[in-house]
């Protein structure tokens, strides 16, 4: 229940930042400003996660690394605002729905079934998505598969409120002053 909280004073703190981009986008590719996607949430379950649109609308909807010139198709806001994760923003309405939390793996697409198999098989499935997580601060894109649930899975088993504290501040951090393992 804090994470709704927290997400919603968020959300109204932010809504000039959340203006700002949406005229961006608005200036540069018109509606729609969000990007939804089918991802997965805790227990296998699917959700619609909300982000800002960084890309054209006529881009062949695929992960972003599976496109061929992937610049190509990029808004002229979109690179500045995903180096800094504000395309990630709308991920708070997520957060308020109870889709998602602040701090826990980030969630998959529902067609990685590589890495959900992976996540069940190390019982890291039964977390609720999040905002950040182990993984995103200790290596993001940069990391296998296999590495990324060996964190998860270290996640699951210090997880505490402080851990989650840590992760949550380191996030900031990572964000501003480390762009390595961002690949898209």
């Amino acid at each position: 229940m804090l994470d709704k909280i927290l997400a919603f004073f968020m959300l109204l703190a932010l809504s000039p930042v959340f203006l700002i981009v949406m005229v961006f986008i608005l200036i540069d590719d018109g509606f729609p400003v969000f990007f939804t996607q089918k991802r997965v949430g805790v227990n296998y379950s699917f959700f619609k996660l909300y982000k800002f649109r960084t890309m054209k609308k006529n881009t062949p909807n695929v992960a972003t690394h599976l496109l061929e010139n992937p610049e190509q198709y990029l808004l002229k806001v979109g690179g500045t605002l995903r180096k800094l994760s504000l395309d990630e923003l709308p991920n708070l309405i997520n957060i308020v729905k109870g889709d998602m939390v602040f701090v826990g793996p980030r969630p998959c697409l529902y067609n990685q079934d590589d890495l959900m198999q992976l996540r069940i098989a190390a019982g890291v499935d039964h977390l609720k998505p999040g905002l950040t997580g182990w993984a995103q601060i200790n290596g993001r894109d940069e990391i296998s598969l296999e590495e990324k649930v060996a964190l998860e899975k270290e996640y699951l088993e210090k997880k505490s409120f402080m851990f989650d504290v840590k992760i949550f501040f380191m996030t900031f951090l990572s964000a501003f002053f480390n762009k390595e393992g961002v690949s898209h």
